[in-house]
């Protein structure tokens, strides 16, 4: 099988103070995703085969820029060019890769004769998945080494926090207002407005608080970022912390995911050393400090008030608001709470400009939004798009369609406090008023494409089984109301279900979304009510027929539909009998 190679265009060349001196740069994925196909393997091949080809080399680890489908990727690149990204790469094929590059390098067309059959060179800009992207914030993962301030500062790293502490804290939450920025972990509040109320708070300490505990299934867009490029995170903290008047600040890292606290302690330990965070950053006389604390693994922790009870030492448990936590957060004290995708677009926003910014987006939904694409496609991975694009351009042109010749009938969106939408939907843009008129959220952004190989009874069970396992308990409509939905939809499933069931699960999802004290039993029924409200006819089938057209029966782990097509793959449910 041959390597799929991509050329970059001369535009996205890197600044010479990147190759530190040498002629040659290559820079290996070494993020989890990365890890997960061998990288440190392949980062010890590539390592032996430049002592043979090209000694003068830098050798870099760096994040993955969102292709995850083509993982182990190697980017090598000579100063003036040219820039070359190989997918898949293996410790097997690592040694041809360098040997391409080497060879292109001195004769292309020759390169094209001698690889001919195990290297197929393409133009990056006419791969779909890359060149359908508006990179911002995603603009230099991949690309950096997200250990190295120095790398983050020669891209422009920092040009934000100076712009800002310039200007008055007013300023720059006006700024910020100007762009039409909003949160991008839920339900899409003004940020700037959100600044302004922790500004105005009265309080002789202030807190910010970055939310880094991603836990829906099939979202790993703020991991993705962190892991390679930490120090825009860590900006957009201080910047705001500038803002609203605040000297401490906490990342809250999901404990699952313990490279990316890795990263971000480093990057705050020599960001505090180059003076960019602690006491009288930049001689500015303003001071800021950033701790990384681990959360304790549980769904509900994502959840802000249960996260500052976390945080404090306590139980996760979520409380009643008002009050919010941007008058009374942390220890009582005005706190400000933005998601890790959210900081990472602020420095962007003062280095840039806020009508730069907001030149890409549709209608109150400004810049850009990172998703992440899984399920039934071609090309999963992370995908930074313009809010308002179409949905059928990230799944199809960008995401290349359902994979063995199957259709997509449906994405899930927002994870488990989101929906499903049908493919008759795919013309609306993803952005927070068109999900909204759908009946769901945005959530962080993940994305699951759905197929016809997937029963939507049994997508909503899934979901709802993940919302039920992970309630915290403390209020009665999520704690019972969760478990007599699960149960009559496991009844539906077995063939024991009754028309009336469905009303009695609309029914008392309604009193549960109403009722419940946080935002997880608020939208757990999301996923289950939009499956009723475009899939009914799946859950009637179920009840008056007991069949399944979505045909999921399993054997041995294998869909009998993929192997009749001959192109058996791994069946990621537990068989059920239907």
């Amino acid at each position: 099988m041959s390597i799929v190679a991509y050329l970059r265009d001369e535009s996205e060349g890197l600044p010479e103070s990147l190759f530190h001196g040498r002629d040659i740069r290559v820079m290996v994925g070494s993020s989890t995703c990365s890890l997960a196909k061998a990288a440190a393997e392949v980062m010890r091949c590539v390592e032996e085969a430049l002592l043979g080809f090209q000694p003068n080399a830098l050798l870099v680890g760096v994040g993955c820029n969102g292709m995850c489908y083509a993982e182990v990727l190697v980017e090598i690149a000579r100063k003036g060019g040219p820039y070359i990204l190989y997918a898949n790469v293996n410790p097997t094929n690592a040694p041809l890769v360098i040997d391409h590059f080497t060879t292109y390098v001195k004769d292309p067309i020759g390169a094209s004769n001698k690889f001919f059959g195990k290297v197929e060179l393409k133009k990056l800009s006419e791969e779909p998945f890359y060149s359908l992207q508006e990179r911002r914030v995603l603009r230099y993962v991949g690309r950096i080494d997200p250990y190295s301030i120095d790398e983050y500062i020669a891209v422009g790293g920092y040009k934000g926090l100076k712009n800002a502490l310039e200007m008055s804290p007013s300023q720059v939450i006006e700024e910020v207002s100007k762009s039409g920025l909003r949160g991008r972990g839920g339900a899409g509040f003004p940020t700037g407005r959100k600044w302004k109320f922790v500004r105005d708070s009265q309080g002789d300490q202030k807190y910010v608080i970055c939310n880094a505990d991603e836990g829906d299934p099939g979202a790993f867009m703020n991991r993705l970022a962190v892991e390679g490029n930490p120090f825009m995170i860590i900006e957009g903290m201080t910047i705001a912390a500038y803002a609203v008047g605040a000297n401490m600040g906490y990342v809250f890292v999901r404990a699952e995911k313990p490279l990316m606290a890795e990263r971000l302690g480093w990057a705050i330990r020599n960001a505090r050393e180059r003076g960019y965070l602690g006491e009288n950053i930049l001689d500015k006389g303003f001071s800021f400090d950033i701790e990384v604390t681990l959360s304790a693994g549980a769904f509900v922790c994502g959840e802000e008030t249960a996260m500052l009870r976390a945080i404090e030492g306590g139980r996760a448990m979520p409380r009643h608001r008002p009050p919010f936590p941007s008058t009374e957060g942390l220890w009582g004290k005005p706190t400000l709470v933005n998601n890790v995708e959210t900081f990472a677009h602020v420095p962007l926003i003062l280095a840039n400009g806020s009508q730069w910014y907001s030149t890409l987006g549709s209608g109150m939904s400004k810049g850009t939004k990172v998703f992440c694409l899984a399920g039934s496609v071609m090309k999963t991975g992370a995908v930074e798009v313009s809010l308002g694009t179409p949905i059928k351009r990230l799944v199809y042109d960008i995401g290349g369609g359902a994979p063995y010749g199957t259709r997509i009938k449906a994405i899930q969106v927002g994870g488990p406090s989101g929906g499903c939408i049908p493919a008759k939907y795919f013309d609306y843009g993803l952005d927070y008023e068109s999900l909204t008129s759908l009946g769901m959220i945005m959530g962080s952004g993940g994305i699951v494409c759905l197929s016809d190989s997937d029963c939507m009874v049994d997508i909503a069970q899934y979901f709802l089984t993940f919302t039920t396992a992970e309630s915290c308990g403390a209020c009665v409509p999520c704690r019972v109301g969760l478990i007599h939905i699960l149960n009559t939809l496991t009844d539906i499933l077995n063939g024991k279900g009754n028309l009336k069931d469905i009303e009695t699960i609309i029914d008392i999802s309604n009193v549960i979304a109403k009722t419940s004290l946080c935002g997880l039993g608020k939208t757990a029924p999301n996923p289950i009510l939009t499956a009723i409200n475009y899939f009914r006819e799946e859950f009637l089938e179920h009840i008056l027929e007991n069949k399944c057209r979505a045909k999921m029966y399993k054997t041995h782990g294998f869909n009998l539909n993929a192997i009749r097509r001959g192109k058996a793959r791994l069946a990621f449910r537990i068989p059920r009998k239907r």
